[in-house]
């Protein structure tokens, strides 16, 4: 059922491409991640002769993404000290070089430009929006560069630069759908940020609703950074759908929940299924105000395993008692491990020789077990549905009995033919 089948190079049908351009910046329509052969055949300009190998990270720490993605960088943080620790990456040590996103696509594409040819560093972790992904890949593609991308995403890409850490749509959105429909729901209202990744996934759920006779009871998008719901609650409250299938991101999530609570909305009357609230957007929002709510991940600060328990207690010395950690945080922890793995396998830093040898390398993350498709360079997830707690932790309600295979293209699904080609 969860096949990985590799979308051919260059199909995209008309409904895709106009779903790409509704993008913050413009992305290339008729065309996919790699279509285009690196035009300098680059090899990159990193050293890694030495003692030190360098590093980078992009991630926003200002701007209105960066409650999100400030926490991600801790955790790139902490895997690098900790592979450090433990005698670095085929015996050399790793500097980090750090660089602000700042919310902002072009700045992630500039940003990303200086880490591979001017600082010259190996791999980059990092990148959050599906905007800062796409403004940043041709940068990658160019130079021949490799990107450890560790935020879910809407799908529909592969990229041979790209390596996806998070959940692809079968491992998140389907899983989240499937839970909703077994608990009797027949009506949704969805509500997301305008951009590629909530209108690509409320695409995906359309057709999943059609296919499955479910109701769409509304749809409506806001702005990154909006903080007015008014409106959009008020047509919620009025639609009387079963539940809400949320896509809002950062720091409109505050605004939004604080909406619908103060409109006298519930859990129990009308659940909120998000794909975007994870620990420390509960911080961030209050857990008063999110208790009893949805949302799927493939991790959570609450399992129970020894690799786990090992990430948050590390974590916490490390950052303070206080911190939570969260399913983006892991997924970007895990991208470091992955990367060294790969690196390992190849026995060479060389980009070439990684992308040959990465399909089939593991990692014992916190999540559990993943794996790399070497084909689309996707990894296998476990889903998990989680339900807010009054501690503000999110706990587990639902799991996949197994990881799931990368579907980045939904071959197969036949519903999603429409959207997927």
């Amino acid at each position: 059922m969860f096949g990985s089948l590799r979308f051919p190079r260059g199909r995209m049908t008309a409904a895709t491409a106009a779903l790409l351009a509704i993008t913050l910046l413009t992305a290339g329509c008729g065309s996919r991640a790699g279509d285009t052969e690196s035009a300098s055949g680059q090899q990159g300009c990193a050293d890694t002769s030495g003692d030190t190998v360098k590093v980078g990270a992009i991630n926003s720490l200002s701007g209105g993404l960066a409650v999100s993605e400030s926490v991600i960088r801790d955790a790139i943080v902490l895997a690098v000290e900790q592979v450090n620790a433990a005698g670095g990456v085929l015996g050399k040590q790793l500097t980090l070089v750090g660089e602000d996103g700042a919310s902002e696509p072009t700045v992630f594409a500039e940003k990303a430009q200086k880490l591979v040819q001017s600082d010259c560093v190996a791999v980059v972790f990092g990148g959050y929006t599906s905007a800062s992904r796409k403004a940043m890949l041709p940068v990658f593609e160019d130079a021949n560069a490799l990107l450890y991308y560790g935020q879910q995403y809407e799908g529909l890409e592969d990229s041979p630069n790209i390596f996806y850490t998070g959940a692809t749509t079968n491992q998140q959105i389907i899983p989240a759908l499937d839970y909703l429909k077994e608990q009797g729901v027949t009506s949704l209202y969805l509500v997301g940020s305008d951009y590629v990744f909530p209108r690509t996934s409320n695409a995906i759920v359309k057709a999943y609703a059609q296919a499955n006779g479910i109701e769409i009871k509304g749809e409506d998008y806001t702005p990154l950074g909006s903080t007015d719901f008014s409106t959009i609650v008020n047509k919620i409250r009025s639609a009387g759908a079963d539940a809400v299938f949320n896509v809002v991101v950062g720091d409109s999530l505050v605004a939004f929940f604080r909406e619908y609570k103060n409109s006298g909305l519930t859990p129990e009357q009308m659940p909120v299924m998000s794909m975007c609230v994870g620990e420390e957007e509960v911080r961030s929002i209050g857990a008063a105000t999110l208790t009893g709510q949805l949302s799927s991940w493939n991790y959570y600060q609450t399992l129970d395993s020894p690799a786990n328990t090992k990430f948050v207690a590390d974590f916490k010395a490390r950052f303070g008692a206080e911190r939570v950690t969260s399913d983006p945080m892991e997924s970007a922890y895990a991208a470091v491990l992955l990367w060294k793995a790969s690196v390992e396998k190849a026995n060479s830093f060389g980009v070439p020789d990684i992308q040959k040898v990465a399909g089939g390398v593991r990692v014992d993350a916190p999540e559990g077990k993943v794996t790399i498709d070497g084909e689309n360079h996707h990894v296998t997830k476990t889903a998990r549905i989680g339900r807010v707690g009054p501690d503000g932790l999110i706990y587990q309600v639902w799991a996949s009995p197994q990881p799931i295979e990368p579907d980045p293209y939904l071959r197969s699904y036949p519903w999603a033919a429409g959207i997927t080609g």
